[in-house]
C-alpha cells in the first residue's frame, strides 16, 4: 500500500518539489541560418539580440 494519495480528476497529483542541489541548467538551443545552436554559444551582441526577440503571432482567419 502506498502512503501517497492517489490522484483523482476533482483532485489532480501535487507538483513534486526538487531540492536545488538536485537542479541542474537548462540549455536553450535556438535556430540561426537553418542549423541549431546553443544560446550559451553565442557572443555578446548576439544574446543582446536573442533576448529582444518576439514571439510570432498568426492572426485568425478574416482578422485584419
Amino acid at each position: 500500500m502506498s502512503a501517497c494519495p492517489t490522484p483523482s480528476p476533482d483532485r489532480p497529483a501535487p507538483d513534486p518539489v526538487l531540492p536545488d542541489e538536485l537542479r541542474q541548467r537548462c540549455e536553450v538551443w535556438t535556430r540561426v541560418m537553418g542549423y541549431h545552436r546553443p544560446v550559451s554559444s553565442f557572443n555578446v551582441g548576439k544574446r543582446g539580440e536573442h533576448a529582444e526577440r518576439t514571439f510570432f503571432t498568426e492572426c485568425p482567419p478574416g482578422d485584419g
